[in-house]
């Protein structure tokens, strides 16, 4: 597809695709669209994070949904879990996110969720991308009373917060508990460390203090060095670290150690299996999820299932299955029990239900985990598709031959221009030597 990427459309604010000309021409093909299959109640409500560029984007998305005669349910800055959750509990026809996620402010971009509050489906973009690109709209131009409305939710927020805090057990409070919780001046701002205090936290927030151009900025869940030192500095119990858009975490231990999404998902597939909660004894993750975790999984009794990166591709696993636990390595963990995508506020209540309910520190839970040592290395590419050039295919293979027992996996990003490079094994030196070979040969063949 030309717009659609594996998380809807993203690029630089203000350059094609993310243009208010093109945002315009997004919300009157998607309301064309769903107009056209009526799920619901004729309204399609939209959020966004609190990138600048979100205001240009959301009136001209607004301005392009109601020419078509859809009206517009508007909930402002909330995360993008919660949009998922509020626009099932609106039963309006589909929601949209302005977000570029974790990256600058100076991106944005554009994401779907359907009127169940999953992604919307592959063959329903592809829908709205034909209609964006072709003529057919031109003369659709309803009039009079036939134009839509947009309007303010108000209570969306509420909605939201009373019901991630219902994911935590009843009867149990977070009373003498210290937790530090680093917003990345994001759509979470407001609504996480609420959240935690209406249940007893004392909660330190930093980067919660969005000003349209400091969201991610040296903070959150991809540079999560503030909540380390803060955790450090508080003597906290817990460091909690969102992305932009709220719906990854990243946590870090009494001692400032980083707890990944992977042993996030072990500790917490642990805690379900404990209580016969973990449907199918299964956990859905991705290629990327270490293999560490996953040898701890098969020792429990926890079968895992990789998907392709994505948490699209893991929702579908999940969903395929009736698996209620699965999520990435980067911190978007799905209880598909409580959302329907992957939800920063609910991963952080589900852990600390864990430590509560087994009297146990975040270090000593997490410590059950091990993970093998791993390499990452991104290389900004212009030209695509890897097995298009020999040299590189034949470097993967020599490493594959050199490294003898761990795993290597050479992709494209879903979201940026570059190739990721990742190594797997029980030699650190040895996995590191093997990752900069294959980006040395990248380097040399696609850049």
């Amino acid at each position: 597809m030309k717009l659609f990427g594996t998380d809807g459309i993203r690029g630089k604010a203000n350059q094609h695709p993310m243009t208010g000309e093109m945002a315009f021409k997004i919300g009157r093909a998607s309301a064309y669209v769903l107009k056209k299959k009526h799920y619901a109640r004729d309204i399609i409500l939209i959020g966004k994070d609190t990138r600048l560029s979100g205001y240009m984007i959301e009136s001209a998305l607004t301005s392009g949904i109601c020419s078509m005669g859809m009206d517009v349910a508007l909930v402002g800055p909330m995360p993008t879990p919660g949009i998922a959750f509020v626009t099932r509990s609106l039963r309006v026809d589909a929601g949209i996110v302005i977000s570029a996620s974790h990256n600058p402010y100076d991106d944005n971009g554009i994401k779907f969720f359907s009127s169940d509050g999953f992604k919307l489906p592959n063959g329903v973009e592809k829908e709205i991308e034909n209609a964006v690109f072709s003529d057919t709209l031109e003369n659709i131009r309803p009039t009079g009373s036939e134009i839509g409305k947009a309007f303010r939710v108000d209570d969306a927020a509420g909605r939201y917060i009373e019901y991630v805090k219902a994911s935590f057990p009843r009867g149990m409070t977070l009373e003498g508990v210290k937790i530090v919780v680093d917003c990345a001046n994001g759509s979470a701002y407001k609504i996480t460390p609420l959240v935690l205090r209406e249940l007893g936290a004392h909660v330190i927030a930093i980067n919660d203090k969005p000003d349209g151009l400091n969201i991610n900025a040296g903070c959150g869940s991809t540079h999560p060095e503030a909540m380390q030192k803060a955790v450090l500095e508080h003597k906290a119990d817990i460091g909690i670290a969102h992305d932009g858009d709220g719906d990854r975490t990243i946590l870090c231990d009494e001692n400032g150690e980083i707890v990944d999404g992977d042993k996030i998902m072990g500790i917490c597939a642990l805690d379900m299996k404990n209580e016969g909660r973990l449907r199918g004894d299964t956990v859905v993750a991705t290629v990327m999820s270490n293999i560490g975790f996953e040898g701890l999984l098969n020792k429990s009794g926890i079968k895992l299932i990789r998907a392709s990166v994505g948490d699209r591709y893991v929702v579908e696993e999940m969903l395929k299955g009736g698996y209620n636990l699965g999520g990435e390595q980067s911190g978007h963990i799905v209880f598909m029990d409580y959302n329907t995508t992957g939800d920063g506020a609910i991963t952080s209540l589900q852990v600390l239900a864990a430590m509560r309910k087994s009297e146990k520190r975040l270090s000593e839970l997490a410590s059950r985990i091990p993970i093998y040592p791993q390499i990452l290395i991104n290389v900004p590419v212009k030209k695509k598709k890897i097995e298009d050039f020999p040299n590189v295919v034949g470097a993967i293979k020599d490493a594959e031959k050199k490294l003898n027992g761990g795993r290597i996996l050479v992709r494209h990003s879903g979201t940026e221009p570059i190739v990721r490079i990742m190594v797997e094994g029980d030699n650190i030196q040895k996995i590191s030597d093997i990752a900069e070979e294959i980006a040395k040969s990248i380097k040399s063949n696609m850049v």
